[in-house]
C-alpha cells in the first residue's frame, strides 16, 4: 500500500533544519542576547560552559529533527515490513547508515575551513566542487535517467570523494575517518537503531517503549569500572562509526516513532477530524504552541516553579479540549504524549544539575520529545485546518530536502560569497542585534530558496 506523505511531518523537518542554517548563521559574538545561542555556550566568547543550566530556542532543534526522523520511520518502512524479510530490511538500514556516515564524513573534509586553515578561492571553489560532487552521490538520477546510468553517475560521485579523502592535504593533517560531522553521525545511528527497533517492535510498541529503561540502565551503571554497563557502553566495533553513548537519542527517536504509527493508521483508516468547531482545533494548537515558548522562557531563566504551574493549566487545558472532539484519535494521541513526556521531563529537571543540551540529561531528552509531540500537534492541526497554506508549503519543501538544505550554506553559499567578496557585506551586519539576527534570516532564505528550488524539479537527495 502506497503511504502518502505527511506534510505537517515535512514541515516540521523543515523547519528544524533551517532553524539550523540560522542559528548558525546569526552574529556570534556580544551583539545578541544568550537565549539567541545554546545554553551552554552564552556570549561573548561562546566558551562552553555544561555547569549552565536552561535551553534555548537553539537547543531544540536538533531534538525537532530527530524527532520527526522517528516519526517518518514506520511511514517509509511500513510496506517494506509488510512485503520483505527481515534481513533485506536489516541489510537496507545498514546501507543508509554507511550511505550516512560516508555523507558526515565528506562534508565535514568538504569545508574549506577544514580543508585549509586560511581558505583561498581554490579551496573555496574546492567546496563547491563538493557540493557538486554530493548530486552525484546521493541525487535520485534513476528517476530522469535509466537506472545503468544511475548507477555509473553514482560509482563515479563516490570515486572523486574517496580520492578527495585520499589525496587532499587537510588543514590538521592526515586524513582520519574519526573527523566527521557529529549531527550527521548521530542521526546515522538513529536511523539504523530506531528503524530496526521499530521494525522488531512494529506490532508491540509498548516492548519498544520498554527498551528505553534498559538504555538508560546502562547509562547509568556505565561508570562502574569493569561492570557489564561499563563493557557493554565501551564497546565498539568501529569507533568512528559507532559508540553507544549516540543511543541516548533513543529517548527522543522512539517516541517519534509512536508518532509516525499513529499517523500510518490514520493514513489507512482516512480519519477525518474536524467533527468539531474549529476554535477547539485552533486553541488546542495555540495552547500547544504557547506551551513551546512558556518552557523556554522558564527554563532558561529558571523560573521553574512559575514554569511547572503554567504547564500543569496548560495541560490541563489541552486535556480538557481533546475530550470536547469525537474524532481526530491521532490529535489526542499527540496531545497526550506531548503532555505526558513534557510533565516527566520537568519532574526530572532538578536532576544531573537541571536541564541541558550539553551534556544533554534525562530532562532534556523528555522535555524536548514532549515540546516535539506539540509542535507536530500544531503543524498537523495548521494543516488539516488549512491555514497559512503558502507557509507551510515552504517549510515543507525544505523538510523534503533536508539534505541539500544542511549542506547548501556551508558548501555551496558560504564559498560563493567568499569568493564574490559579498561576505564583507553580510559580515558588516553583524553590528547590532537587529542587523544581527537579520544577517542570518539573509542566510536561511537564500538556502531555503536553493533547497525548494531542487524540491519543485523533483531533484531529491536520498541514502
Amino acid at each position: 500500500m502506497q503511504i502518502a506523505r505527511n506534510q505537517s511531518l515535512d514541515v516540521l523537518r523543515g523547519t528544524a533544519i533551517l532553524l539550523m542554517v540560522l542559528c548558525s548563521s546569526i552574529a556570534f559574538g556580544k551583539v545578541l542576547p544568550a537565549w539567541m545561542f545554546h545554553a551552554q555556550t552564552p556570549p561573548p566568547y561562546h566558551v562552553f560552559k555544561p555547569e549552565i543550566p536552561g535551553i534555548t530556542w537553539v537547543d531544540l532543534v536538533f531534538p525537532f529533527f530527530l524527532f520527526s526522523m522517528g516519526a517518518a520511520i514506520p511511514l517509509a518502512l511500513n510496506s517494506k515490513a509488510e512485503q520483505q524479510p527481515f534481513y533485506k530490511i536489516a541489510l537496507q538500514l545498514a546501507t543508509r547508515l554507511v550511505l550516512l556516515a560516508f555523507f558526515a564524513i565528506f562534508t565535514l573534509h568538504a569545508r574549506a575551513w577544514v580543508m585549509d586553515k586560511q581558505p583561498t578561492i581554490f579551496t573555496h571553489v574546492l567546496s563547491i566542487a563538493g557540493f557538486i560532487l554530493l548530486f552525484l552521490m546521493y541525487g535520485n538520477w534513476s528517476r530522469f535517467v535509466k537506472k545503468y546510468v544511475a548507477l555509473a553517475i553514482k560509482i563515479i560521485g563516490f570515486l572523486a570523494a574517496v580520492i578527495f579523502l585520499y589525496v587532499y592535504p587537510f588543514a590538521y593533517g592526515q586524513f582520519s575517518l574519526a573527523k566527521s560531522d557529529i549531527i550527521i553521525l548521530v542521526l546515522a545511528n538513529m536511523a539504523f537503531f530506531g528503524g530496526l527497533i521499530w521494525y522488531l517492535t512494529r506490532n508491540r510498541p509498548w516492548l519498544r517503549i520498554g527498551i528505553l529503561p534498559f538504555v538508560m540502565a546502562i547509562f547509568l551503571g556505565a561508570k562502574e569500572v569493569d561492570s557489564i554497563n561499563s563493557i557493554i557502553f565501551n564497546w565498539s566495533p568501529a569507533a568512528w562509526l559507532y559508540q553507544f553513548y549516540y543511543l541516548k537519542y533513543l529517548f527522543i527517536i522512539i517516541p517519534g516513532t509512536l508518532a509516525g504509527d499513529w499517523f500510518l493508521k490514520e493514513n489507512k483508516q482516512a480519519e477525518l477530524i474536524r467533527d468539531s468547531s474549529k476554535r477547539i482545533f485552533i486553541l488546542i494548537a495555540c495552547i500547544a504552541t504557547a506551551l513551546i515558548v512558556i518552557n523556554l522562557w522558564g527554563l532558561f531563566t529558571r523560573a521553574l516553579v512559575l514554569n511547572l504551574a503554567l504547564n500543569a493549566i496548560g495541560c490541563l487545558a489541552l486535556s480538557v479540549l481533546i475530550k470536547k472532539i469525537k474524532a481526530g484519535q491521532t490529535i489526542k494521541q499527540l496531545t497526550q504524549a506531548g503532555i505526558y513526556l513534557v510533565l516527566l521531563g520537568l519532574f526530572f529537571e532538578a536532576y544531573e544539575g537541571g536541564i541541558k543540551k550539553d551534556y544533554s540529561t534525562y530532562s532534556y531528552y523528555f522535555v524536548c520529545s514532549g515540546l516535539s509531540f506539540f509542535a507536530l500537534l500544531s503543524f498537523s492541526i495548521v494543516e488539516r485546518l488549512g491555514c497559512f497554506k503558502k507557509l507551510m508549503d515552504f517549510l515543507a519543501a525544505n523538510g523534503k530536502n533536508p539534505m541539500i538544505a544542511y549542506t547548501a550554506g556551508n558548501l555551496f553559499l558560504i564559498p560563493l560569497l567568499k569568493i564574490s567578496t559579498l561576505s564583507v557585506y553580510l559580515d558588516a551586519m553583524s553590528t547590532n542585534a537587529i542587523n544581527g539576527f537579520a544577517r542570518g534570516l539573509i542566510f536561511t532564505g537564500v538556502v531555503a530558496l536553493i533547497t525548494i528550488c531542487f524540491t519543485r524539479l523533483k531533484f531529491f537527495w536520498k541514502t
